[in-house]
């Protein structure tokens, strides 16, 4: 299957990669979404990280929330693993059109991806929703920034409103221009790399649809409801995977 894979990119000019939470994993950010994520967040909180990650959640119990996304979003010591990495050397190989991810914590581009699509927004960015002025995750993590009475809840230097992570919430719309610039690659893509994610979360899982190349190559480390429509299936860590095929140690 590595062999055949290898054989795929070196065959391949515009290969699009797609991937979710797994691709993080094997750089110590766990997926919130698994059992253990579940667990942890009704223990600590009461409530699941669908509740906790809602835009409703943010908009009634900020305090909550933003207890919540500072330890259990933000991985600062967080380094690009091998799936990074090696993503990073395609594109500057000039045989990968573009990454689009479900991650938000911007380990593509400090692997030195360049072309990004983030489907879910990322950490790094922050923005008050009052004056729409910009601050950058170290702002936010810093405790004079917060409001007085509540230290997890980061205000704006400028108005004094409160400050939003640029993170894609439940119950809120995906960005038009992300999502067209991510469909505009997959269909222009020659193969379509699909990796670290079990093609659940919709309408992102969505996209693979617009995919009109010839080659469909799945890496995942549990099955997923369109293994059968690839032509390659590796169950396994895609960093694993694909440090070995790309020659990244």
């Amino acid at each position: 299957m590595y062999e055949d894979l290898k054989q795929r990119i070196a065959n391949s000019d515009k290969i699009v990669f797609f991937g979710g939470a797994g691709v993080s994993t094997e750089s110590n950010i766990p997926d919130f979404r698994s059992e253990a994520g579940l667990y942890k967040a009704v223990e600590a909180y009461g409530y699941s990280p669908e509740e906790l990650l809602s835009h409703s959640f943010f908009m009634q119990k900020p305090q909550i929330f933003f207890d919540y996304y500072k330890t259990n979003l933000i991985y600062r010591d967080a380094e690009p693993n091998k799936a990074h990495l090696a993503l990073a050397k395609l594109e500057n190989d000039g045989k990968l059109l573009s990454v689009i991810t479900q991650n938000i914590d911007g380990l593509h581009q400090k692997a030195g991806s360049k072309r990004v699509h983030e489907l879910h927004g990322s950490v790094n960015r922050n923005y008050c929703m009052s004056c729409n002025a910009f601050y950058d995750l170290d702002y936010i993590l810093k405790e004079e920034n917060c409001k007085a009475e509540n230290k997890a809840v980061p205000v704006c230097a400028k108005c004094g409103g409160t400050v939003k992570p640029d993170v894609v919430l439940y119950e809120e719309m995906l960005d038009d221009n992300v999502m067209a610039q991510a469909i505009s690659d997959i269909r222009e893509a020659d193969c379509l790399i699909i990796g670290g994610t079990s093609l659940a979360v919709y309408p992102a899982a969505g996209l693979i649809n617009y995919f009109r190349g010839n080659h469909i190559v799945l890496i995942n480390k549990t099955a997923t409801q369109n293994d059968s429509g690839a032509e390659i299936v590796i169950r396994a860590p895609i960093g694993a995977v694909l440090g070995q095929v790309c020659g990244v140690q």
